[in-house]
Parts: C-alpha cells; structure tokens; sequence
C-alpha cells in the first residue's frame, strides 16, 4: 500500500492516484465497449417483432406439450450415434492430443524453437474453431453423415486436451525426474517413469471432462449434416413437428444429465 504525506503524517491508501485512474480508464473502456456493443445490436435488431414473443413462446409451448412419445422409437439409434460420435471422438483426439502436449511443454519438446511453437500453431487453430465449423467443413468434404461429425469432434477436442495436458506435464515434479535421470536412464524411461506416472491422474480426469463435453456438442452437430439426433432435431424443426421437437430435447437433456452423472462419478475416484 503506497502512503503519502499529510501535514506531516503519513496516510495509508490502497492504491495511489496513479493506479487509480488507470483502474477507472479500464472500467470506463469496459462500459464504453459494451455501450458500442449494444448500440450495434440494438441497430441490427427489429424491435417491432418483440411485442408478440409472449404470445408465440406461448403457442410453441402448448404444441409441444404432451411430447409425442411414439417417436421414441426412431430417436434410439440417433442417441446411440451421438455416444459414438463423442467416444471415438474423443478416444482419437487422444491419441492425437498426447505427442502435441509433450511436444509443447516446456521441459518435454525436442526443440522450443522449431517443434514447439508447431505444437502451440496445433494448438490454437484446433481450439479456435468451433466445433459446428468443424463439421461443415468435413460434411463438405466428406459429406452428410456420423464420420463427418466424428473428425468434427476429434478435431475440436485436440487443442482443448493437449492444451491442459502439456499444462500439466510443465507442473510436474522435477525432483523425481532428476532421480531418475541420475541412474543414467535413457530418454525414453524418464519419460515412462519419470513424467507419466505423475500425469495419469490429469490425463484421466481430462479425458472424462472432454468426454462429458463432446457429448453436448455432440447433440447439435446433425443441425449441420453431421449425424447424430441433432439431424433429427433439424427434421422436426424444419417441419413444425413440435411434439417431436419436445421429445429430443427431452431426449438430449437425459443423456447430459446422464453423462454428467457418469463423468462425475469417474473423477470422484480418480481423486
């Protein structure tokens, strides 16, 4: 805390007046920022078209309401895609994510010049890109279907686990990484006895984490052709079938809450 004088005495303040109007340009950068934001919201926005949304929020609710059941029986198959697409997805972005991180870390790339900064690039264009991006990519090339959803997840998830693993593998324990290094260990074996062991328990709580997430994203990507119950939702919307629409997103909710449930219970006895 800086002090100044006062007829003599010293005043203690919490901040100077230096940092204080620096602390207030912020804030007026912050609401002057949001202002412009919404100024070009406001201006891009018909407001006319506002004064019904209660009658029309209600008139969707009443259509929707009982969920037409019998539809169930061509929602299983969907479900069990969007499972797939988000294991596989991310069991591949693992395979994947795995040699970036320790090729990104600090203490584990072969060459912070060249190799690293390749890692980070990975990275970021990776985790940078949303995943509904990814899949009209891939829908694009590969076409409408499971596969393009699939290399849609797999990508996306990349950068998100490689990041927080090579996070990881940077926190590590040097100590022991030295012991074993003393003993005259080879490269390989510092790296399986030395770093592995240590982020195991990150690794497995990653994979879950990123698991219970592909499953959401997982649930949207058929509204873009990439498969899944997401292109059953787009079905229904398309045609007004608003029992239909009801029933997925019932659907979609169980399957979250379930796999919140699940991932929840699998971290719990990793820690």
């Amino acid at each position: 805390m800086p002090s100044i004088e006062k007829n003599g005495l010293k005043v203690w303040q919490v901040r100077d007046q230096k940092s204080q109007l620096t602390r207030w340009g912020m804030w007026f950068a912050v609401v002057l920022g949001f202002v412009w934001s919404w100024q070009a919201i406001s201006d891009n926005t018909l407001w006319a078209l506002m004064g019904n949304v209660g009658e029309v929020t209600v008139d969707i609710v009443g259509r929707s309401v009982p969920p037409r059941w019998s539809y169930m029986d061509k929602l299983w198959k969907p479900i069990w895609d969007t499972l797939n697409i988000a294991t596989l997805g991310t069991v591949i972005s693992l395979f994947i994510a795995v040699p970036v991180a320790f090729m990104a870390a600090r203490n584990t790339t072969p060459s912070r010049m060249f190799v690293r900064p390749i890692a980070l690039l990975i990275i970021v264009s990776s985790r940078s890109v949303n995943s509904l991006i990814w899949a009209l990519l891939f829908v694009s090339i590969v076409g409408p279907g499971v596969f393009a959803g699939l290399l849609a997840i797999s990508i996306r998830s990349i950068g998100f686990c490689a990041k927080l693993l090579y996070e990881a593998i940077e926190e590590i324990d040097e100590n022991q990484v030295e012991a074993i290094t003393a003993t005259g260990a080879k490269r390989w074996q510092i790296m399986v006895y030395g770093i592995v062991p240590q982020i195991m328990p990150a690794f497995a709580g990653i994979a879950v984490f990123r698991w219970d997430i592909n499953i959401r994203e997982s649930t949207v990507l058929g509204l873009v052709g990439a498969g899944g119950i997401g292109l059953q939702l787009s079905s229904s919307l398309n045609t007004i079938a608003w029992p239909q629409v009801s029933l997925i997103l019932l659907v979609i909710l169980v399957a979250v809450v379930i796999s919140e449930w699940v991932s929840a219970k699998v971290r719990g006895a990793i820690i």
